[in-house]
């Protein structure tokens, strides 16, 4: 990309083509729009082209290549953007806190599907969805739609207060690996597998305790 105030940029043919390789090469593309794929395609045969022509004096074949330099550049960012959009509104249901009515019993299930299969980001999920399931079915944080890793964490510390900590933590490892696209270790999955277990052991407080 050319920018005010910095010396000019002349690159020859063979140059520019690569640049428009590289540019082409990039992931936008491999699901973008066909009619931006034709485009960068054509770019690239005028460059072809353009390398075969002798060199002229003065600045004309400069410019042309300097404008198909352009032509890449603004493709990319007409390109990539809805597809990076697409990508998002592409993002799988499963990807929220709960957007099922599994029970924690059939989503331990799941968890432990996917840990068999190496799935081991989706099994840590898991393990943390049916962690939060297992105390709504157990009356001890209030099931709400919409709710978030950290308010499930929140509500879930004040009944078990000495697991608080290692559930926001929890919480954010949650969201790491579902929204952050972070992948699972095999001690990330350990580790929420173990606490899915404590947690549905644990003996809450009581109310009249946490008042």
């Amino acid at each position: 990309m050319i920018f005010f105030g910095e010396p000019p940029v002349e690159p020859d043919a063979d140059t520019a083509r690569q640049w428009a390789t590289d540019e082409l090469s990039k992931g936008e593309y491999h699901t973008g729009p066909t009619l931006a794929e034709r485009l960068l395609r054509w770019i690239l045969d005028q460059l072809d082209q353009l390398g075969n022509v002798p060199a002229a004096p003065g600045p004309g074949p400069l410019l042309i290549v300097l404008v198909i330099i352009a032509a890449v550049v603004a493709v990319s960012f007409v390109v990539a953007g809805p597809v990076r959009l697409s990508r998002a509104a592409r993002r799988p249901a499963g990807d929220a806190l709960l957007d099922d009515s599994r029970t924690a019993e059939q989503i331990r299930a799941a968890a432990l599907a996917a840990a068999g299969a190496g799935d081991l980001t989706l099994a840590t999920a898991e393990w943390f969805r049916a962690l939060v399931r297992g105390m709504e079915e157990r009356t001890l944080i209030d099931e709400r739609p919409g709710r978030t890793a950290d308010e499930a964490a929140d509500a879930a510390g004040v009944r078990l207060a000495d697991l608080a900590d290692e559930l926001a933590g929890a919480a954010n490892t949650f969201d790491a690996l579902v929204y952050g696209r972070r992948q699972a270790s095999v001690d990330d999955e350990a580790r929420m597998r173990d606490l899915e277990r404590r947690v549905r052991q644990a003996r809450p407080a009581r109310i009249a305790e946490v008042v």
